[in-house]
């Protein structure tokens, strides 16, 4: 099924417009089917983004700004994003001793069995998303879609 099928698209579009949709439509196709695997759990994309920056710190701390940089979604309220992880004890949150207007964020011992629960489900959604594509189409459409992000 083709993108102006699905959107209902009735005019002839330009190729350039026709990629930007169809990319951000399957952004959104697949935001929608990350957080229904990760709802069970409590989590949004964002929240789950974090954590899984915070487990790749390997237990060294990280800032707001490191986490505000490595986010999928720059605009997200890193502040807020980290309150609602420590309200849920998956993360937690100390002032900086040599620098007291910095924080060193952490992923709890819950956060990383709540990843660890995670990860199979999040690893059968991507198998799944992608099992139409061979691992050659899947390095042509990461080299392309690097081409036109950086």
């Amino acid at each position: 099924m083709s993108i102006e099928t699905i959107l209902k698209i009735k005019s002839p579009i330009s190729q350039a417009k026709r990629t930007v949709v169809q990319i951000l439509y399957a952004g959104e196709f697949f935001r929608d089917q990350l957080n229904g695997r990760l709802k069970p759990f409590n989590l949004t994309s964002q929240q789950y983004n974090v954590l899984r920056i915070l487990r790749g710190q390997k237990g060294n701390p990280a800032t707001l700004s490191i986490i505000q940089e490595r986010m999928i979604n720059k605009n997200s309220n890193t502040t807020r994003l980290i309150d609602k992880l420590v309200d849920k004890k998956l993360v937690s949150r100390k002032v900086d001793l040599e620098n007291r207007r910095k924080l060193k964020i952490t992923i709890t011992k819950k956060g990383l069995k709540t990843l660890l629960n995670i990860d199979p489900k999040v690893d059968d959604f991507e198998s799944k998303a992608t099992y139409n594509l061979t691992n050659k189409e899947l390095k042509n459409l990461n080299k392309l879609l690097d081409k036109l992000i950086f």
